[in-house]
């Protein structure tokens, strides 16, 4: 095993003391391209080109001497020090940081990002980070070959946002680009990136007290399935998922549990109810119905609990066409032939009620040919007023599916 393992993070500034110290004593430097072909690196130390990092810690721990691994920025922050820290390694490291990419993109924007979310692109996670994106104001996305700036717009379809995009950070090279969305896949852009994506509802004023989103803060609704006044106008009678209570929607987000990084389609969406809420639960969402008032309603009560939706006019199943992939369905409308043409994009899970036991078993047909497990369930609420006299009785069908 190596006898010492230092890593030095390098952000374009002059080597500390430290580090040119542990770097003069090195027998294996570790690293990228252009941190091997740093003038620092003594001549005749081991060079490992850092391709694959598990198979870098297992050179270093087989290697007698000294070794430094050097890596961009901090390497404690998304960065090489958690694979060199695994249990199998057996490694201990110093790590002597510098400034993450991170903190130089924000800083190059003039802007605070203690309240940012941040979260790393590549082609396993691309989708993930632009739900993220989709659903959250302030975004720095860390890219990777074939999940950089362009694939990011491009997957972002209708929804707008700035992008501060920040090349070769610390270098000569480097430059700062500022762009519209719609104009960033015009353009080439080069490796390596940090991509800055603003826009969308404001954050809360003040201080912030907790990295990334502040969960809430004095003032704020606690809670969720909230009562159906936070909601402003009620849905007519006769729309499409009208017949929508606080206990049936908790139920419904129960099941579907959306979460930071899923997309969730909420179709026939009324007011928004479910659209708000599961975004308040960190998820995006794109909440659809074919009625113009309606949309206006959840763009409303959106902006008035501080989330952002995509909302879509349009009638379903057609309107789902173009529509990214979900990894969760609310229908509210539209019946079995919705159902099916969701279950086709096979979402892990899509929950739909229905008044009558007929249209509760086609729904549920309709699931489990798709290759859905299904639960079944008979909701029943009743709403009392200050008396304890009844005053408002719902019951409704709820089916989950689950894709096996």
């Amino acid at each position: 095993m190596a006898d010492r393992v230092t890593v030095i993070g390098w952000d374009g500034t002059p080597l500390t003391a430290a580090a040119l110290s542990a770097l003069g004593a090195a027998t294996l430097v570790a690293g990228a391209r252009h941190h091997l072909a740093l003038p620092a690196v003594p001549a005749d130390a081991e060079r490992v080109l850092l391709g694959s990092i598990d198979l870098a810690a297992r050179r270093i721990a087989a290697h007698r001497g000294t070794a430094v691994v050097l890596a961009d920025g901090d390497p404690g922050y998304f960065g090489v020090v958690r694979a060199l820290r695994k249990p199998e390694h057996g490694l201990e490291v110093e790590v002597l940081p510098a400034v993450s990419s991170v903190a130089q993109a924000f800083a190059r924007a003039g802007m605070p990002w203690d309240d940012a979310r941040v979260v790393v692109a590549h082609s396993r996670t691309l989708r993930r980070a632009v739900n993220v994106v989709r659903a959250h104001p302030k975004v720095a996305v860390l890219t990777a070959p074939g999940a950089g700036p362009a694939e990011l717009a491009l997957l972002l379809g209708g929804v707008h946002r700035t992008f501060v995009i920040c090349e070769a950070l610390g270098t000569e090279r480097e430059e700062v680009t500022v762009l519209t969305s719609d104009k960033v896949a015009d353009h080439t852009w080069r490796d390596p990136n940090v991509v800055l994506v603003i826009g969308g509802a404001s954050a809360a004023e003040g201080g912030g007290w907790i990295a990334g989103q502040d969960p809430g803060y004095p003032g704020e609704l606690r809670g969720w399935a909230l009562p159906q006044e936070r909601y402003a106008a009620e849905p007519a009678p006769d729309a499409p998922g009208a017949r929508r209570s606080a206990q049936l929607r908790a139920l419904q987000l129960a099941r579907l549990g959306p979460r930071t990084g899923d997309l969730l389609w909420d179709i026939g969406a009324g007011n928004g109810e479910v659209a708000v809420e599961a975004a308040r639960l960190g998820a995006a969402v794109i909440a659809v119905d074919a009625d113009a008032d309606a949309c206006a309603r959840i763009t409303a009560n959106a902006r008035r609990h501080g989330v952002q939706p995509q909302v879509v006019e349009g009638v379903a199943p057609h309107v789902l066409e173009d529509l990214p992939e979900p990894d969760v369905v609310r229908v509210g409308g539209g019946g079995a032939d919705v159902v099916a043409a969701c279950a086709a994009r096979k979402p892990e899970r899509i929950v739909a009620s229905a008044t009558t036991r007929d249209e509760a078993e086609r729904v549920g047909q309709v699931l489990a040919e798709a290759g859905y497990s299904v639960q079944r369930s008979l909701l029943q609420s009743v709403e009392l007023d200050e008396e304890w006299a009844e005053r408002e009785r719902s019951t409704v069908f709820l089916l989950c599916g689950t894709r096996m």
